[in-house]
């Protein structure tokens, strides 16, 4: 397994940095074209570029050697940059797009094309100031966080009960950047929902969650009557899963592995590994169908799993299943992209045999501390005794 798991990390790096340094190796040929950089201005900006690029490794190894404040440090200005860039990218290659377009159409009808193409120098500086801005919206959008409410009515929630108020967080990813004062945000809307119990569905750690103990002593402060449910996510065995489910613990959550809890005496929770652990070794996975078929028939079954995969006869097994990891794409246009790999990527569907998928679009961030059409949400989901 520790082969397996290996030769994951060195294709994902390779990967990652394949794709990373594509982008900035056409950022740079765009300003040095655009621009009309001088020799050292040039190797000035390719050397940045090349630290940003980078800068995940760097923050990674900082953290792993305990220089906890230079890691804090530059994964800011890392993950700060990686947003900008990603914006800027996009912004530019629909700005060649559009000029490409442009010189075609002036070639095809003999037409003067600089009429219609603003000088490439004014259009540079002028998309690299709009991506500037757009990121420091999307780093403010990101603070702000929604309350998302739905009303499921089931005849499985007695009567007595009246209403059964659940409410998710998912994909915090705590760690160098999602520190207390923003989780101390995330806590408060979460006590103004006055939930029944609180489940998280993965990646609430992101970084080594040995240096997180304050982290976990806020989130112990929150103590639901019927209790708190976790699973893991992918970024649980990224950063460590020993440590990861530690932390989680400490937090208060019991942690789901391919297991179940009856609740209340009418409601049924059911938690799953993310894939992921097929390839750490971690536990012997337990088939979904199985853990499912095991549960009383007459109590609502809820499925705690990260990734908004729906498998081929679940529904019936299941009432709600509740997911996160998509974010929504977390930075638009992205969440173009996350939609070609989940059919399933935010928001409420209801699937057959009367079952429902929600899809947290996540309560943190991963990497750029900003979100862009993809607001931060903690979701409020409440069952109520009715057909």
């Amino acid at each position: 397994m520790i082969d397996n798991e290996q030769a994951v990390k060195t294709i994902f790096l390779l990967v990652f940095f394949l794709i990373y340094g594509g982008v900035h190796l056409y950022l740079f040929l765009g300003a040095k074209a655009s621009l009309a950089l001088e020799t050292r201005t040039s190797i000035f900006v390719a050397l940045f570029m090349l630290i940003m690029v980078l800068a995940p490794v760097i923050v990674h190894m900082s953290e792993r050697n305990d220089f906890e404040a230079f890691a804090i440090f530059f994964s800011w200005a890392g993950y700060t940059w990686m947003g900008v860039a990603f914006l800027f990218f996009c912004l530019l290659l629909a700005f060649d797009c559009y000029r490409i377009l442009a010189h075609l159409g002036a070639y095809i009808f003999s037409l003067d094309s600089s009429s219609v193409i603003p000088p490439a120098r004014h259009c540079f500086i002028t998309l690299l100031s709009l991506a500037a801005v757009l990121a420091l919206y999307g780093y403010i959008e990101a603070l702000h966080i929604r309350t998302e409410t739905i009303t499921i009515r089931t005849a499985r929630i007695p009567e007595e009960i009246g209403r059964f108020r659940i409410v998710q967080i998912s994909d915090l990813h705590l760690g160098l950047i999602v520190r207390e004062k923003r989780l101390e945000r995330i806590l408060k809307e979460v006590r103004a929902a006055a939930p029944d119990i609180l489940f998280s569905t993965g990646d609430l750690v992101d970084g080594q969650a040995d240096n997180m103990s304050g982290l976990a002593d806020l989130l112990r402060g929150i103590n639901p009557e019927y209790g708190k449910f976790a699973v893991t996510g992918n970024h649980e065995f990224y950063a460590g899963l020993t440590q990861s489910i530690d932390f989680t613990e400490r937090a208060g959550f019991r942690v789901l592995r391919g297991e179940g809890a009856n609740v209340g005496g009418f409601i049924n929770v059911a938690g799953v590994d993310d894939p992921p652990a097929r390839i750490y070794g971690a536990i012997e996975a337990v088939p979904e169908e199985k853990l499912l078929s095991g549960f009383s028939d007459d109590r609502f079954t809820i499925l705690l799993k990260h990734q908004p995969v729906v498998l081929k006869g679940s529904p019936a097994l299941f009432d709600l299943q509740l997911s996160g990891h998509t974010h929504k794409g977390q930075i638009f246009p992205f969440t173009l992209v996350t939609r070609l790999f989940f059919a399933f990527n935010s928001g409420c569907y209801h699937l057959d045999e009367g079952s429902v998928l929600y899809v947290s679009r996540g309560t943190g961030t991963w990497g750029p501390p900003m979100r862009l059409m993809a607001p931060p949400e903690i979701t409020i989901i409440d069952l109520v005794h009715g057909e």
